[in-house]
């Protein structure tokens, strides 16, 4: 793989806190490798800017290693950047050449308030998981991991819909904003094991009305989610969590 360096045009938006009004500001920056992150390459910028007694750009990041999901940025119009499959704290500025204008932008939901620059709050993730992402479970010692027969193929998808970061770029990249991508991972992590039975009636429920008061918006099935989510969690669990949300309509009894 070649390696090279290459200089680029930044267009970062910038924003006091959640009540100010931002805008974008242009940065050049030199001398970047193709071989770093594109975080690293925000690490460089961010130094220099210090360097010179200027604000640096704020961002969310953690583990850098595509797992916690916090490096929320909007690249180019996509959420993660243009690497299918691949969070902004992998995507490898090989995926950009010399001279190339790139537009960075936080996430764009109503649901998603920008608390500073590219960061933003994504508090109503952890209060829909609140209102019902959980099972059931004794207290003491903790059961053995095979304890509980589990046929493969529901294992298997519930490891699949297990793989959800949380990190919101289905909401990013939703024309409407919803958050039925993640809601129904979940959902549907949950819904296939035989632990998650006990609350199978009022986690459906309860997970989709807090959405909804969340402010995020109502799924079209266009499968924007799917195309831009990093994990690639699959549309089918949208339509699960519909079969779930209506059985619990019939079933539960307050």
């Amino acid at each position: 793989m070649e390696h090279y360096t290459m200089g680029l045009t930044l267009k970062v938006w910038r924003q006091k806190n959640t009540k100010a009004q931002g805008g974008f500001e242009t940065y050049q920056v030199k001398d970047i490798s193709s071989e770093m992150s594109f975080l690293e390459m925000f690490d460089v910028l961010n130094e220099r800017l210090i360097n010179e007694g200027k604000e640096p750009i704020a961002f969310d990041h953690d583990c850098r290693e595509g797992i916690c999901g916090m490096c929320s940025m909007h690249i180019n119009g996509r959420a993660h950047g243009p690497w299918a499959g691949t969070t902004t704290c992998q995507l490898h500025m090989r995926a950009f050449k010399d001279g190339d204008t790139i537009t960075v932008e936080p996430w764009r939901a109503e649901a998603f308030p920008v608390l500073k620059d590219l960061t933003v709050d994504r508090g109503a993730f952890d209060r829909i998981i609140e209102a019902g992402g959980y099972i059931s479970v004794n207290t003491g010692n903790a059961v053995d991991a095979n304890a509980i027969p589990i046929p493969k193929d529901k294992a298997d998808a519930a490891f699949a819909a297990a793989a959800c970061i949380g990190c919101g770029a289905c909401v990013a990249a939703c024309k409407n904003s919803s958050a039925m991508l993640f809601v129904s991972a979940k959902v549907s992590q949950l819904a296939q094991l035989p632990q998650g039975e006990p609350e199978r009636a009022t986690r459906a429920l309860n997970m989709v009305a807090q959405m909804d008061k969340e402010g995020f918006g109502s799924c079209t099935n266009t499968g924007a989610c799917e195309a831009e989510c990093p994990k690639e969690i699959s549309l089918s669990n949208i339509a699960r969590l519909n079969r779930e949300f209506i059985r619990a309509g019939f079933t539960y009894e307050k």
